[in-house]
């Protein structure tokens, strides 16, 4: 109950320090979220309105006047005003003269506007200290307090001392200001809350197409090719069997796209031989979108073990299961115990045991509250070491599933392999390339690389003469 109290009542009044005065601009959602967030913090606040007698439902204890009264009562103003209302502040130029006005605006777009907001404000009121901050905070995470998810304020400006006066407000309103330099990066920081999923995007599109083309692969072996052939219904496999194929298969390929790059940027670091030279772009995107790939093949596994549980309660498998032992019991046969194929069963269902356990380990790991909690050598093991134990367990386990029926003939149709075939080449190709990398006769070269040697001997004098391309 006392915590309910003190998250509603602006805690103000018991303050015996004189309080600083800050004016915010306009009286909407997060401008009253703001005002009742710097009410709670010590500040006192005064909102600037164009209908001050008409303003309502504004936090107790702040005062409302007119834009040009407010003006008066403090050099801090926020602006908390779409960019089509700033044309009100060309009557207050005069007013706004040496104030640090501070932007909160977004747009609609991804740069909707020649310059940013901020920039525009600028030129509108030439005497004014601009800041760019608190764009990125959402009203409702100020009004709820919960803020664990946007503590980082992004600032910006051209003036070094009203920065440092809009980071102190930050920072006493409980958020993580960052300095992003000059008013030029203004445009940067309106865009950053436009973006969605910016590092996601490959790893959705990339998961989407694996997901379609194998779905429709193992439609094409399963369901149309029994029809054709013998005129059999097996459309009910769309639903889990199919499904339960196209998961897996979809995780262990992301896994192994996680660590492909890695090879590739070796393979190029060692031809070049040379660190002192860029990636092509699809490369350098690529890798920092690893962890992203690794979280969505955890998510495809996650889905291939839910839908292995439910395999026991489907009918058809219930109804084989039913059906074989009647026809045994009728047949007066019985199926004679294999200890290979035991031994087969038991070691496909350990390594896909061991195989996802490290698998959220990996995943576990990648969280930004457990990696910031460990060393950088920690990580790296983690991450590097047991990453490569996890996608070897993953493809053994999908190896001793497949066993001797990946070269049967019979297994083909249409001429068509498994699925689970095609699944192993990106995994089998990786684990075969950082086998041959990890050979000491090629390490120590790569590694000597790494630490700044370079095969050609020209490159070694422009470095030390300071003419490197870097």
């Amino acid at each position: 109950m006392e915590k309910m109290c003190a998250d509603e009542v602006p805690l103000t009044a018991s303050s015996s320090e004189k309080q600083e005065t800050v004016c915010i601009f306009g009286t909407g959602d997060f401008g009253k979220s703001l005002g009742f967030k710097m009410l709670q913090c010590g500040y006192s606040v005064v909102f600037g309105s164009r209908n001050p007698q008409v303003s309502s439902l504004l936090p107790r204890g702040a005062e409302v006047l007119s834009y040009s009264n407010a003006a008066l009562k403090s050099d801090v103003i926020i602006l908390a005003m779409r960019r089509e209302h700033y044309e009100v502040l060309t009557e207050l130029v005069d007013s706004l003269n040496g104030k640090i006005l501070v932007d909160v605006s977004n747009n609609l777009k991804i740069n909707q506007y020649p310059e940013s907001n901020a920039e525009y404000l600028a030129q509108l009121v030439p005497g004014a200290n601009v800041v760019k901050a608190f764009n990125t905070i959402s009203a409702w995470a100020l009004q709820s307090g919960t803020l664990d998810a946007s503590r980082q304020v992004f600032v910006c400006g051209n003036d070094s001392k009203a920065k440092h006066r809009v980071m102190d407000i930050a920072r006493t309103l409980g958020l993580t200001p960052l300095d992003q330099g000059s008013l030029v990066a203004a445009n940067e920081i309106e865009n950053y809350p436009l973006q969605l999923f910016p590092m996601w995007r490959l790893p959705f599109y990339l998961s989407s197409v694996l997901c379609v083309f194998f779905f429709v692969y193992c439609a094409i072996r399963e369901v149309i090719y029994p029809y054709v052939n013998a005129k059999t219904d097996a459309t009910f496999r769309l639903v889990i069997s199919i499904p339960n194929r196209v998961f897996p298969i979809t995780a262990l390929t992301l896994l192994a796209l996680v660590y492909l790059p890695g090879v590739l940027a070796a393979i190029l670091q060692l031809y070049r031989g040379t660190k002192y030279s860029r990636f092509p772009n699809w490369l350098d995107h690529w890798m920092l979108c690893r962890k992203q790939l690794g979280l969505v093949a955890l998510g495809f596994a996650f889905l291939h073990v839910i839908y292995t549980l439910v395999i026991p309660i489907r009918y058809y498998v219930r109804w084989r299961l039913k059906n074989g032992t009647i026809t045994q019991v009728l047949a007066n046969k019985d199926s004679p115990f294999s200890t290979s194929t035991a031994w087969l069963n038991d070691s496909y269902l350990a390594l896909g045991i061991l195989g996802f356990f490290l698998f959220l380990l990996l995943g576990i790991t990648s969280l930004p509250s457990v990696s910031n909690m460990v060393n950088w050598r920690e990580f790296r093991f983690v991450q590097s070491k047991l990453g490569y134990l996890t996608l070897i367990l993953c493809t053994a386990h999908t190896l001793v599933y497949g066993g001797k029926r990946f070269l049967s003939p019979g297994i083909l149709r249409w001429s068509l392999p498994s699925a689970y075939v095609l699944a192993l080449i990106i995994p089998c190709s990786v684990l075969v390339m950082k086998f041959i990398l990890i050979m000491p006769c090629i390490d120590k070269i790569l590694m000597r690389i790494r630490q700044g040697w370079e095969r050609n001997s020209q490159y070694s004098k422009s470095a030390l003469n300071g003419k490197s391309d870097i």
